[in-house]
């Protein structure tokens, strides 16, 4: 329990007349000010403790002196059971014209709700029955209640409505409330984290909160289940040494994310903030690892892959989003990686970054609209500035952004191998001269009006105020129907079966581009 439900003194400082010439006294002294100008101030002084004073003392048993609150309704941000909220506050204020006092302030249905409550530094406990007495608020003045929850278990696993009232009895009789309320649901709590020993599966229908973070030993595999839902305590992410496979299907994906579920501000989730966890690290000796429709977002690295053998799989992501980092999406060091219909999104790093290895990627969107930071990363790096890039293969995908060139290689070495081949890709980059269709065939370079700040001619939804993103593709791209019909995926990244002339990147839209 927070402090401020513990003890919460409030100092109302009150200085008699003596105190008040005292003070004035050696103020003016100092100055040497004549006992003149003292004795003028110290009538002054004198006058307004006196009628400070007299509004203190006076206090009304009319019925039409009622309080006003700063809220009336009291809404806390949805909450797992068992895990307390963030502190609220709201203010009562007397604007009657006469001081009123509280014959009693309580939490009406007491240690039912799981709600706790401190009143202008009271806190209601079960000593005094949930309530507090004789609570005066002279004319003009106000006091501070604090309010939070830590919600019981309940009898189902749906999210369910937490109701309770503040009541204010006021020695005229009128009662006055303030209503609680918040939405709490049940939740798997792992207060000590998950340490995967041997080959483990985890599947569950409500979501399941983890502190302290995921191990796979080597030698142990973890699966999770189509349509679970894994919340992470900041800090905490899936450390693999062994494999993971995270097999969602279209529809009951899965979802990797942070664990609040409260707002930052009132238009902002904290699950559209970066870094609420750590996201996956896959270390040197784990392989086969496979992750298929599903979610990683509002984390930060989403995916780290270490260096590795190159001749065996580290890494195949399909149909899976990566959004919203405070670092890398996907950085992968010297290993081998396949991404095919996936969305890699808005990050302070690189959306993707390949440092050497080998790696095919296939109707995938590259998007770098990250807003926190104007010194974000590029969409799309590969390099082979830690070891020979074997193979880098990018073919019937995008690779947008903000800034006017989104893709990045970068070769030190021409003894050391730097192998890449775009093909039917849209490339936001100045256009590269060279007719050598060893590195490039039917690329699009976009125009660089198709992106603009506040949002992006490719795409649904770019909205930069709301941190709201919709990476489908508007009929107009000119991603529509230009993806290698040969070579394209068969279906999108929400399974979608894709078109006789498909579209570039992971979404595959309804509607045919109309001919210009």
């Amino acid at each position: 329990m927070p402090d401020i439900f513990v003890t919460m003194p409030l100092f109302k400082l009150r200085f008699s007349l003596p105190i008040i010439i005292k003070l004035l006294s050696l103020r003016y002294k100092e100055s040497k000010m004549n006992k003149i100008s003292l004795i003028i101030l110290s009538l002054l002084a004198a006058i307004f403790v006196v009628s400070s004073c007299a509004d203190d003392d006076s206090y009304t048993t009319s019925p039409k002196n009622t309080l006003s609150f700063s809220e009336d309704t009291i809404r806390l941000d949805t909450t797992f059971s068992t895990i307390g909220t963030p502190t609220h506050s709201f203010w009562v204020y007397n604007r009657s014209g006469d001081g009123i006092r509280c014959a009693n302030i309580k939490l009406e249905k007491g240690n039912q709700t799981g709600y706790r409550v401190n009143v202008d530094g009271t806190y209601l406990g079960p000593t005094e029955g949930y309530q507090v007495f004789n609570v005066e608020i002279p004319n003009k003045d106000s006091i501070r209640v604090f309010v939070e929850l830590t919600s019981p278990l309940g009898i189902t696993d749906e999210p369910r409505m937490i109701e309770d009232n503040i009541v204010f009895s006021l020695e005229s009789g009128v009662e006055q409330r303030v209503k609680l309320e918040t939405v709490a649901w049940n939740a798997t709590i792992l207060r000590g984290g998950l340490q995967v020993e041997r080959d483990t599966t985890i599947a569950s229908e409500k979501p399941v909160v983890i502190y302290k973070g995921i191990t796979v030993a080597e030698g142990a595999t973890l699966t999770i289940a189509p349509a679970t839902t894994l919340y992470f305590h900041a800090d905490a992410g899936i450390e693999v040494a062994g494999r993971l496979l995270c097999n969602g299907e279209a529809g009951k994906e899965i979802v990797l994310r942070g664990d609040r579920i409260d707002h930052m501000f009132d238009y902002l989730p904290y699950d559209r903030v970066t870094g609420q966890w750590r996201g996956i690290h896959l270390l040197e000796k784990s392989y086969g690892n496979r992750i298929t429709f599903t979610d990683i977002h509002s984390t930060f690295d989403g995916i780290v892959a270490d260096s590795a053998d190159v001749t065996k799989d580290k890494l195949i992501l399909e149909s899976s989003t990566i959004h919203n980092c405070q670092g890398y999406g996907l950085i992968a060091h010297n290993c081998r990686v396949t991404v095919n219909n996936c969305q890699l999104t808005n990050t302070l790093g690189d959306c993707i970054a390949i440092f050497g290895g080998w790696a095919l990627i296939n109707n995938s969107t590259f998007a770098q609209f990250y807003p926190f930071d104007a010194n974000r990363g590029v969409a799309m790096r590969f390099t082979s500035t830690e070891g020979p890039l074997l193979s880098f293969i990018c073919q019937n995908s995008i690779v947008t952004g903000y800034a006017d060139d989104q893709l990045m290689g970068e070769s030190e070495d021409s003894l050391v191998a730097f192998n890449y081949y775009f093909d039917h890709c849209l490339l936001r980059t100045p256009k590269i001269e060279t007719d050598d269709s060893v590195f490039l065939a039917d690329v699009i370079y976009e125009n660089p009006e198709d992106t603009v700040i506040g949002g992006a001619k490719n795409f649904v939804n770019i909205d930069i105020d709301n941190l709201v993103y919709d990476f489908h593709l508007k009929p107009t791209s000119l991603a529509v129907g230009t993806a290698n019909p040969l070579t394209a995926a068969d279906a999108d990244r929400q399974g979608k079966k894709r078109k006789e002339l498909p579209d570039m990147g992971a979404f595959e839209t309804d509607e045919v581009k109309e001919n210009e």
